[in-house]
């Protein structure tokens, strides 16, 4: 490792190594450094990414792909099912990665392109000069070591300690942090080829439990639920194994992963003087699902570019590096988390008897063109009683 480089990536994820990869392909020295001592391990994510969005960045490779998906199922609280085709579903079907193995490829891109990495290497605070963040300390088998830098990428997930360091306030209020618990199970009986979303508050309150598969007889089966919902005998683990017991009794775990998820709204700013903050650790998770590959990635690469820019320039002011922020949240990503927010706030207050009525109404339907507004105009025409809440919510991500 370099005492200097023109751009330095703190995170080892899809975002921090998509972020120096490209900037190394632009011709930047840049370096990525990651806190723990593999890169794709623990994983801490569902692993699935809609087909399309994958292509965008990477070519498929059989070795990081665990199942392909065809269709998603919808289930509420007295079993009615809501089956969204492949034409329907979008990104919910896709792909189940190997986190293990994808994180790895990408890093390993990211290194072919000319970055340099460095593992079990903490950022422990940022450097300063001037107001302007010029570089990290970090430290690595108890030694500490001052890397200077043009311009510094934050994918440090959703603990986001060094954009906090550099004076983001980026807290998530408590109730938006989904706190997840997974299995990994085998010897299970499941659809190899469906993503399952069950949903009610006895079962995931103010969440959901998924089921997706890794093969035939294997799934990742998890669930995230509010704080708030949480207590003695709740936790998200007590749900999930009274989930497991009930729907895959003689399921075996090979593994067992806990951690949290921003299911927030992004934070008001991602950019300030010589930083750029992206993925998670900007909070642009999809608030409804919890998904993140594809934004992690998005946002890295996007800042890379913007970073390379601003370096070429001479000029890595916030101001300068505002582009990266306005282009994201005009997206198509940036809008659909926006509208997912408002559509997460409100399906958080149904009770189950309004999800069954919601679901029981759509369930038999056929939708031509499906979109979250075309399903909430079929939701007002079947539930007049939900009349005022479903319109509310209509106008509101019009």
């Amino acid at each position: 490792m370099k005492s200097a480089y023109d751009l330095l990536v703190i995170g080892g994820g899809p975002g921090g190594a998509m972020a120096a990869r490209r900037a190394a392909e632009m011709g930047l020295s840049v370096c990525i450094v990651e806190k723990r001592p593999a890169i794709g391990t623990p994983v801490r994510c569902a692993e699935g990414i809609g087909k399309e969005l994958l292509r965008e960045f990477i070519p498929l490779d059989e070795r990081w792909i665990s199942a392909e998906i065809d269709y998603a199922k919808i289930v509420v609280p007295d079993g009615t099912e809501l089956v969204l085709e492949s034409q329907m579903a979008g990104n919910e079907v896709g792909y189940i990665l190997d986190r293990k193995i994808f994180d790895r490829e990408l890093v390993w891109l990211a290194a072919e392109a000319g970055s340099d990495v460095q593992v079990k290497t903490r950022a422990v605070a940022p450097l300063w000069e001037n107001g302007i963040v010029k570089g990290a300390r970090l430290e690595s088998c108890g030694q500490v070591k001052e890397v200077r830098a043009e311009a510094v990428i934050a994918a440090d997930g959703v603990e986001s300690k060094f954009a906090r360091w550099c004076g983001i306030d980026t807290t998530i209020p408590m109730r938006e942090l989904a706190t997840c618990a997974q299995y990994l199970l085998t010897d299970i009986d499941i659809d190899p080829h469906a993503t399952v979303f069950y949903i009610g508050n006895e079962i995931a309150p103010e969440g959901y439990v998924w089921v997706f598969p890794k093969g035939d007889r294997t799934a990742n089966v998890g669930i995230g639920v509010s704080p708030r919902r949480c207590g003695p005998g709740r936790r998200p683990r007590d749900y999930l194994d009274s989930f497991v017991s009930t729907h895959f009794p003689r399921g075996k775990p090979i593994e067992y992963i806990m951690g949290g998820v921003p299911i927030c709204q992004p934070l008001p700013a991602t950019v300030a003087d010589g930083l750029l903050i992206v993925g998670d650790a900007a909070r642009v998770s999809d608030p409804l699902t919890g998904g993140g590959i594809y934004n992690a990635m998005y946002t890295g690469k996007l800042a890379a570019e913007v970073a390379a820019d601003g370096i070429a320039a001479g000029d890595c002011s916030a101001s300068a590096f505002q582009r990266y922020d306005d282009t994201w949240r005009t997206s198509h990503m940036g809008k659909s988390i926006a509208r997912n927010y408002k559509i997460k706030e409100f399906f958080i207050t149904l009770s189950d008897k309004k999800l069954n009525a919601l679901v029981q109404s759509i369930s038999r339907i056929n939708l031509k063109e499906f979109s979250t507004l075309q399903l909430v105009k079929e939701l007002i025409a079947r539930n007049p009683r939900l009349l005022i809440d479903l319109k509310a919510l209509k106008d509101s991500i019009r």
